[in-house]
């Protein structure tokens, strides 16, 4: 192994130094023999992760020889992207080529699309090393992609990376060519990048609407008219309803049927009047002046929610496929200045930087946890002076939305990357499967309407002191240490540390707090004192600490 190369990527040289977890994920996939997938939460670095990985393999080749990397992602926008992050990090422009449409340039280090690769297999055969950026994308369902792999494996001396945020390890029928050839050499889920400090805090708001009459009538009869189809054939996911449809007669008709009324249904969820309330009252009423990032389900939703922002006078913008880059980074530009929230379906899910967003606002009903996960990530990314993300997540009661409470949750508190379980629910044993944890004792996102008023108003208290989190400190850690009750004398040994919180009671009163004992669930409150309720302090501990 050579210490001095010639490859273009030997000149990268970060303007930082990377973290430990970065430096492991490295080491570990090297140790893979140069084989592998880091499964690492959005904002963690995965780009930079992969840029040393083939700094790495660089200094494996002679200095005579040339290192080719490929570099594919799912988007055109994430070609700049990579550029412009090359670039800044010292190597020459000269030397990167893009490929896709009409730009076909083949260079050391080419960036291109999966879509354009398909069409010129010899580029992964002439690279040294081939990076697969959001390779969850890759699954075995979409057939499309196998070709990719057959040709990357040709030649067993090649160096493979695989980035992604989340890999359900136990879904065999849409991962298992992943796990065998690219297995994860290195995991860092959001739980574990929150307590490091590497992102900021999320904290998930609930708010739950209802269907108006007319709108649950409809509802009703779409899900019957779902529910008899899938029970005729006993079949009840898209996927085995998707064969039915090659049979033809009656049988490719019913299926039609099914997946009509399924999407009637989503449609209905999304554009659901009160849900599209909730929505406009957060960005008007709360958060007027405030970066805010929407995502919905359909493109109808998002464009009635854009009609009434702006009768009320709040500007807005949609970014959706059909925007082209230039155009969608002109929109990103004027995003904080020109108008607060940005609306969006799927286009801004993947590789878009934007940590200086602190809110978000998640129009529910997807039960893909790779989607919610990505839209997560947009807000969690760390910024100086940001330490927290509220994330709203607004679902339509006793339907197919209820399912986004243990998504969301799943996906900020698990400790793994494996989140499986959360696809598309075979819609008769829907409600069995799925578990809604009820009441904010048990659960920070409990269900609101069946708490007692008074709960209820404490809670939204609690969620009142979060929130004004993003603009001073309210929750504070304290750290008192306790002598052991059974020993006169401390020392090392008998020392105990409990956990104490100074919690402000309101932004407006500055100096009013009270101090909070997380363990035992006590505070110097009033409210607590004369009522020994859990108060709005204790509620609000919990929720940030999630």
């Amino acid at each position: 192994m050579s210490d001095s190369t010639t490859t273009t990527i030997s000149q990268l040289k970060f303007p930082f130094s990377l973290k430990k977890d970065q430096i492991d994920a490295v080491n570990a996939w090297i140790d893979k023999n140069f084989r592998g997938t880091i499964v690492y939460s959005t904002g963690t670095g995965k780009t930079e992760i992969a840029f040393e990985c083939a700094k790495r393999v660089a200094y494996a080749y002679p200095s005579s020889s040339t290192l080719n990397i490929l570099l594919m992602v799912p988007r055109i926008i994430l070609i700049e992207q990579n550029i412009r992050r090359l670039v800044s990090y010292g190597i020459p422009k000269d030397k990167i080529g893009a490929y896709f449409g009409e730009r076909k340039q083949i260079r050391e280090i080419t960036i291109c699309t999966y879509q354009s690769i398909i069409k010129n297999l010899d580029i992964i055969r002439r690279s040294n090393m081939v990076i697969f950026d959001e390779i969850h994308l890759l699954r075995d369902t979409a057939k499309i992609f196998s070709k990719i792999f057959d040709v990357v494996i040709e030649d067993h001396k090649k160096a493979i990376l695989g980035l992604t945020a989340t890999l359900d390890e136990k879904d065999l029928s849409k991962y298992n060519t992943i796990l065998t050839l690219l297995p994860p050499v290195k995991r860092y889920p959001i739980k574990n990048a929150v307590n490091d400090k590497r992102l900021a805090k999320p904290i998930v708001i609930p708010l739950k609407v209802n269907l108006t009459e007319k709108e649950q009538k409809e509802y009703e009869t779409y899900s019957s008219k779902i529910k008899k189809i899938s029970n005729r054939f006993k079949i009840y996911d898209a996927e085995s309803m998707t064969g039915l449809l090659r049979k033809g007669g009656f049988v490719s008709g019913m299926a039609k049927a099914w997946f009509l009324n399924v999407r009637k249904r989503k449609l209905l969820l999304s554009c659901s009047e009160n849900k599209l309330l909730s929505a406009l009252n957060l960005i008007t009423k709360k958060f007027p002046n405030e970066k805010i990032m929407v995502f919905s389900e359909t493109i109808d939703s998002i464009t009635k929610l854009r009609d009434m922002l702006e009768l009320e006078g709040t500007k807005t913008k949609i970014i959706d496929s059909n925007i082209n880059s230039r155009k969608r980074q002109s929109i990103l530009n004027q995003w904080g200045r020109e108008f607060y929230p940005l609306l969006s379906v799927h286009t801004l899910e993947i590789g878009f930087d934007i940590p200086q967003v602190r809110i978000e606002i998640i129009l529910a009903t997807t039960s893909n946890m790779n989607q919610v996960i990505q839209r997560i990530g947009r807000v969690i990314r760390k910024q100086e002076g940001k330490d927290l993300a509220l994330i709203y997540v607004i679902y339509v009661s006793d339907t197919k939305d209820d399912k986004i409470h243990d998504i969301v949750k799943k996906a900020i508190t698990t400790s793994t990357t494996s989140l499986q379980g959360y696809e598309e629910e075979e819609e008769e044993n829907r409600n069995e499967k799925i578990e809604i944890q009820k009441g904010i004792l048990n659960n920070h996102i409990g269900n609101l309407t069946r708490l007692k008023e008074v709960e209820k108003k404490r809670l939204e208290k609690a969620y009142n002191i979060i929130e004004s989190t993003l603009y001073e400190p309210m929750i504070v850690e304290l750290k008192e240490e306790k002598q052991d009750s059974d020993q006169g004398e401390k020392n090392q040994n008998q020392r105990e540390i409990k956990k104490l919180f100074r919690v402000k009671s309101s932004i407006k009163e500055k100096t009013k707090y009270y101090d909070v004992d997380i363990e035992k669930k006590t505070c110097t409150c009033p409210d607590f004192k004369f009522k020994l309720h859990k108060c709005k302090h204790i509620v609000a501990t919990e929720l940030f600490l999630f």
